[in-house]
């Protein structure tokens, strides 16, 4: 695996701790190799023999500083030391021990705001009260956790959460809870974060979107014609087969009666056709006589009786 120097993904926070209160300090370090830790008090290190009754530990990238008791006189700039073979980094906080006590108080509350897709969006808040409040940050009702994605850090009284790199599925509403043994005060605000494709003016997507139906429609009526082409020509195939197939007759009605035709051509009966036909071949002139013109005879008139 190679090597990464320390870096804290959540560094110490100040304290403000009543006097004969514990105090703890905590911070969340990584690196590899696993880097080794040492606390100082204004510049001096701090163990057992310096500090009686103080609890150092450091398990799972996580170093804590415990002091049970605190007095006036633990009061101080309080460092802590993350080192390996690839480098060494340091975080500071302080340490302020009073006798009053207060209970959480926002000066700075949390602000609603819209920010754009791949930006760095930092929500802060004020935070006082004695002793130093525990301050966590939420989004929808979970709470989140110091990452280099999401970095929680504290300057004084002042909390900041940092989101490195904003997308859409950040938005929504975001909580900072500030809790001590006085009290417990709340801060609320939305983020809303915008993808690419809603920073497209909407003008410019509606003119998309009509090009696309534009497209649909030619596309539809290209299908429209296609289809009765090919209908028109089935319907032309479907009439000729039964232009020449026998018309169905209805099984409740006798078909009509057909008047034979005859199978000659001519108009003079077979008879009379088989007649002409003997006498044309007994005549020995094939010269056809004309038939002879009908002559209108008159009947004589009767003479009258005397």
């Amino acid at each position: 695996m190679t090597t990464k120097a320390p870096t804290f993904t959540q560094p110490l926070q100040s304290v403000v701790a009543l006097e004969g209160s514990a105090a703890t300090f905590e911070a969340h370090i990584s690196g590899f190799p696993v880097p080794e830790v040492n606390w100082y008090r204004d510049g001096q290190v701090l163990s057992a023999a310096t500090l009686p009754g103080v609890q150092i530990s450091f398990s799972d990238g996580r170093a804590k500083l415990v002091i049970p008791t605190v007095t006036e006189a633990n009061s101080g700039r309080y460092t802590v030391q993350a080192t390996n073979g690839s480098g060494q980094a340091t975080s500071t906080a302080e340490l302020l021990v009073t006798a009053g006590t207060a209970p959480p108080n926002f000066s700075q509350r949390l602000q609603s705001m819209t920010a754009r897709q791949g930006s760095q969006v930092r929500l802060d808040v004020r935070v006082t009260g004695i002793p130093t409040p525990v301050v966590k940050f939420y989004r929808d009702g979970v709470e989140i956790q110091s990452s280099p994605d999401f970095q929680i850090i504290q300057e004084g009284d002042l909390y900041s959460l940092i989101i490195a790199e904003a997308y859409p599925e950040d938005s929504g509403t975001y909580s900072v809870n500030a809790t001590n043994n006085v009290g417990r005060a709340t801060s609320t605000a939305e983020l809303l974060i915008q993808g690419e494709e809603e920073a497209v003016p909407a003008k410019k997507t509606k003119t998309i979107v009509s090009t696309a139906q534009i497209s649909q429609t030619r596309q539809a009526r290209i299908e429209k014609k296609t289809e009765a082409h090919f209908d028109a020509r089935s319907l032309t195939s479907v009439e000729m087969v039964i232009e020449g197939a026998a018309a169905p007759q209805l099984p409740h009605k006798a078909p009509p009666r057909m008047i034979p035709r005859p199978t000659s051509k001519s108009p003079t009966p077979p008879v009379i056709a088989a007649k002409a036909q003997m006498a044309r071949q007994q005549s020995p002139s094939p010269v056809r006589q004309s038939p002879s013109p009908v002559r209108h005879v008159r009947a004589p008139t009767p003479s009258p009786v005397r």
